[in-house]
């Protein structure tokens, strides 16, 4: 049972194991095809693209930018409640696929659709590692 606190956790089957063990390392991988190079996420048996079963885990730049972006005014888990409002996310990541995921050191009303963002690691667990993405710094 889960804790009123607690914040809900993702699942861990054999399909995405290998993206939550990169996670763990702190490292952004995703499923690539091995005939036509598309990089997919979620994760699967069969590129989307040319229908092959021939994937394999590939690591990313771990850089994106933002494609779009919601606020969260409502709650819908006790385990966010200090955190209303928050952002969620669609980052678009430089390899082409889409994560849905917070991003962190910005303010809510600094968003903006193409901010260039990066991946960095959040260890919430000793099981679970979730990457998140804070804005590129301009100084970089």
């Amino acid at each position: 049972m889960i804790e009123r606190n607690q914040k809900p956790l993702p699942r861990i089957d054999e399909v995405n194991r290998p993206y939550w063990e990169a996670a763990k390392r702190h490292e952004l991988f995703l499923q690539r095809c091995q005939e036509c190079d598309h990089y997919r996420y979620p994760p699967g048996e069969i590129c989307p693209s040319c229908l092959s079963d021939r994937l394999e885990w590939a690591k990313t730049s771990g850089r994106g930018t933002v494609y779009t972006w919601t606020v969260f005014h409502q709650l819908y888990h006790p385990a966010f409640e200090k955190e209303i409002p928050y952002a969620v996310v669609a980052v678009e990541l430089d390899e082409g696929p889409k994560l849905l995921t917070n991003l962190v050191d910005c303010k809510v009303e600094a968003i903006k659709i193409g901010m260039p963002v990066e991946v960095i690691f959040d260890d919430v667990t000793e099981e679970i590692t979730l990457p998140r993405f804070r804005p590129v710094s301009q100084s970089v």
